[in-house]
């Protein structure tokens, strides 16, 4: 059975932990390889490596740092086929989704790769008498990533390639259940030059999460992951003194007006529902139904549900393919059953499919709720699976009361043709991102990623100037080179003339 181990000094590291995980095949089951879990020792191996490096490659030059991530992204573009071959084979969704990950996270290393406009600093010139002042930003030294099983090739590349660029080094501890992707996306980063020990990578469990948390060497900490994990995230790497950015969870709402082009919004509940297998935390997984409209939205969205083609990851006639493990799949299907014994309809049940030739896989068909109480389990709780709640409104006020009294605050939409509705729309809605007729608004590289309330915490979001911001600090410089003619003592407080 193949290990997939620890990447450290620009190579693979085999374990000596004695601790390994499974990693499934999410399609068959089966578990074919495993993932060793680092020690404490490991850990601190990981965290010297990057500090060692720091002192090099945080005097590097920008041009050296740009040449390198421009030869990155040329590399993750000829390999995109491979990485996201590793994706579909141990988290499960097919093939055209995988790269479409592998494409978003490529868009952070091309960001990355005009670092050096990014890092320009500002100049203040003769603020006084022959005295300028300067603003620059220096990166940190050390910093670390905690990343999900849902993205395991883009979450991680929305942190290092930026990070890196600013002039950090960097220790990555991705997912236990889907780390393979991780490994490839270092090796092609040493395959492109980056230089032994700016970035390492630890596999493990919750030992090496929290000896990355109490690291005095890391200077800060972003996660990707549960509510529950981002708060405990937060606290531990504050109390340790470190910078901290944690991304929760989510309960996305896509709102739909009376006016809206109802085939348009019935495609798009499908794809932002069901898509990955609904283990986005961008996922829409509540249509609030505005007016008269909702019977017939829910039977578009029904008679789409209905006709999805679910199926293993590699199959290329696969729309969606199975969920992580067997123990999340099951907890998916439970909150279909308990949505039926709490009051919600069940339109659609896609609890007990399984695809022939695969019985033993973790698949789940699609789920579709109507009229969802708001107490039900359904509706309070983010269930990261497919199943899709209907809740109904007589009005748009109503509607946005609703949206904005969860306690989760990631994304959200509207679907209207109505240009003053959605103004208003995404002016009132309490949210970190918005989409107007676009169900899942992650932003583009160069605008930042991040929610509010329950779904952030910490004050930065992630990529964009808000994860230069993150790995970098200021500096301001004030200087003065005086004249010559100059001189004499004067102990009074310097003012400005």
């Amino acid at each position: 059975m193949k290990t997939i181990t620890h990447w450290i000094d620009g190579k693979p590291v085999e374990s000596t932990s004695g601790r390994f995980g499974p990693v499934y095949n999410p399609a068959t089951g089966a578990q074919d390889k495993q993932v060793a879990f680092a020690s404490v020792d490991e850990v601190d191996a990981a965290v010297a490596s990057a500090k060692a490096a720091f002192d090099s490659w945080g005097q590097s030059s920008l041009a050296k740092r740009t040449a390198i991530l421009f030869k990155y992204r040329e590399l993750l573009d000829a390999h995109r086929d491979e990485i996201a071959e590793l994706i579909t084979a141990e988290h499960g969704k097919v093939h055209s989704d995988a790269l479409g990950e592998v494409a978003r996270g490529m868009e952070i290393v091309e960001l990355a790769c005009g670092i050096s406009v990014q890092l320009k600093g500002e100049l203040s010139t003769q603020v006084s008498t022959r005295v300028d002042v300067a603003s620059i930003r220096q990166p940190l030294g050390v910093v670390a990533g905690i990343t999900p099983f849902n993205f395991p090739a883009m979450v991680p590349m929305w942190m290092f390639p930026l990070a890196i660029a600013c002039g950090n080094t960097f220790v990555l501890k991705p997912s236990e259940k889907d780390p393979s992707a991780s490994l490839r996306l270092a090796e092609l980063a040493t395959e492109a030059g980056l230089p032994e020990g700016v970035l390492n990578i630890v596999q493990g469990d919750k030992t090496a999460v929290d000896r990355i948390l109490e690291h005095p060497d890391i200077e800060a900490v972003s996660f990707v992951g549960s509510t529950p994990i981002a708060k405990y995230i937060q606290r531990a790497a504050v109390e340790h003194g470190k910078r901290v950015q944690a991304l929760g969870g989510a309960k996305n709402h896509m709102l739909v007006l009376p006016d809206a082009d109802l085939e348009l919004a019935a495609d798009q509940a499908i794809n932002a529902a069901y898509g990955s297998a609904g283990e986005r935390c961008m996922a829409v997984s509540v249509v609030v139904a505005v007016g008269d409209i909702g019977d017939e939205l829910v039977g578009k969205i029904a008679e789409r549900a209905k006709n999805l083609k679910i199926g293993p990851g590699n199959d290329p006639t696969s729309e969606m393919g199975p969920l992580i493990t067997r123990e999340h799949r099951d907890k998916v299907a439970s909150y279909v059953s308990s949505a039926a014994e709490q009051g919600a309809e069940v339109v659609v049940d896609g609890t007990g499919f399984s695809v022939d030739g695969h019985e033993n896989g973790f698949f789940l068909g699609v789920s579709l709720l109507d009229r969802v109480p708001l107490t039900a389990d359904a509706y309070q709780d983010e269930i990261f699976g497919p199943v899709l709640a209907v809740v109904r409104t007589e009005t748009y006020e109503e509607a946005i009361q609703l949206i904005n009294s969860s306690r989760w605050g990631n994304g959200t939409a509207i679907f209207t043709r109505d240009g003053g509705a959605a103004r208003r729309f995404q002016l009132e809605v309490k949210a970190g991102m918005v989409g107007v007729n676009v169900p899942i608004p992650v932003p583009v590289g160069y605008h930042s990623f991040g929610g509010w309330k329950d779904s952030l915490f910490g004050d930065l979001h992630v990529y964009g100037n808000d994860g230069i911001a993150f790995y970098t600090q200021g500096k301001v410089i004030t200087t003065r080179w005086p004249d010559p003619a100059d001189g004499g003592i004067n102990l009074g407080f310097p003012s400005n003339s």
